[in-house]
């Protein structure tokens, strides 16, 4: 009786391969193949899911991520799933989230390098001295920060949810952090008073208006969107602005001729695998941080079950809070209750 051949890995990869083919040249992939059939045969072992933000390369957020979006729907998809053990393919304040949201849960990040400028712009001393400067001030602080952060504060936000969460608090000012570009992008549509704090995106603050308008003239029927994480001068230059979510909506429903997403990236990478009518013009800003996740380090981590994220427990109640009243919104905007 005739012996059925043994599948190599490149046979076994073969349809993920499908999914990145315009993104990833077929002679890079055999050096993919590997780790990313370790990685999902290590995750059936484990019963493990990886959770990967826009932003990773599409070897990860299309081939081995089970989870995957922005900020806002890796905290709300942490909360329903079913395994043991997470892993973020993102950077530390996501694997936080998680683990806040998942405290029984193992979360991992296979990098603990992988920070965030943002979250490194502010600490919790500085908020607890501007409540001492502010009394009695609402504080919402954008999810890209710590847990240390999050506990000293009324509730999180994303880029996506921010102007809904400011809003929600019925209070005529509110201290909002750490964004300053993303602060002034949300006070320009409200009336409520908002005190910001000078925290920037290394990825986002380098883009310029007059770099966008030069894309601009070089290409005809350019369409260009940009994340609120922008200099201003790049919001008014944009033709739509949105979170990372939002910008992936925008491109895959209004499908314009061209365009250029004004933010990391990856992100363009990742939306124009599954697209063949939008061209994509890249400027490409890269996160370090980001970068820092790979097949190799998150197949390491699900062999040794390392580094696993911990938070001090006199921190995480607080910090939970604020993400669930986060979350709480916005399922009462689902189910259409007033907030």
């Amino acid at each position: 009786m005739a012996t059925q051949p043994i599948p190599s890995i490149l046979d076994t990869v073969a349809p993920l391969y499908e999914r990145v083919r315009t993104v990833i040249p077929e002679i890079e992939w055999p050096v993919f193949a590997p780790d990313i059939a370790a990685i999902n045969e290590l995750k059936a072992a484990k019963n493990a899911v990886i959770l990967a933000h826009n932003y990773q390369t599409p070897e990860i957020f299309h081939c081995v991520a089970d989870i995957t979006g922005d900020s806002l729907a890796l905290a709300q998809r942490a909360v329903d799933t079913d395994a043991d053990i997470i892993v973020l393919a993102g950077v530390h304040f996501m694997a936080e989230t998680a683990k806040l949201l998942n405290p029984d849960k193992t979360v991992l990040i296979p990098d603990l390098g992988a920070g965030c400028s943002l979250a490194e712009s502010i600490t919790a001393a500085d908020v607890r001295k501007l409540r001492e400067q502010y009394p009695g001030v609402p504080v919402v602080t954008y999810v890209n920060t710590s847990a240390e952060v999050k506990a000293e504060c009324d509730i999180c936000c994303t880029s996506g949810n921010a102007l809904a969460i400011v809003e929600s608090l019925g209070s005529d000012r509110v201290i909002f952090l750490p964004d300053e570009y993303l602060a002034s992008y949300v006070a320009e549509q409200t009336d409520v008073d908002i005190i910001t704090w000078q925290g920037r995106c290394e990825v986002h603050e380098r883009f310029t208006a007059d770099e966008l308008e030069s894309y601009r003239a070089g290409h005809d029927d350019l369409t260009i969107i940009a994340h609120p994480e922008c200099p201003p001068d790049v919001l008014e230059t944009a033709d739509f602005v949105g979170s990372t979510a939002q910008m992936q909506d925008y491109v895959v429903n209004e499908r314009p001729a061209k365009v250029l997403m004004v933010t990391e990236c990856s992100m363009s990478d990742n939306v124009s695998a599954g697209i063949d009518d939008v061209e994509f013009i890249r400027p490409c800003n890269l996160c370090p941080h980001m970068k820092r996740i790979t097949l190799g380090n998150i197949r390491t981590s699900l062999e040794t079950l390392t580094p696993a994220v911990e938070i001090d427990p006199a921190v995480a109640g607080r910090a939970r809070a604020a993400v669930e009243r986060m979350l709480d919104i916005g399922r009462s905007k689902m189910t259409g209750v007033a907030a």
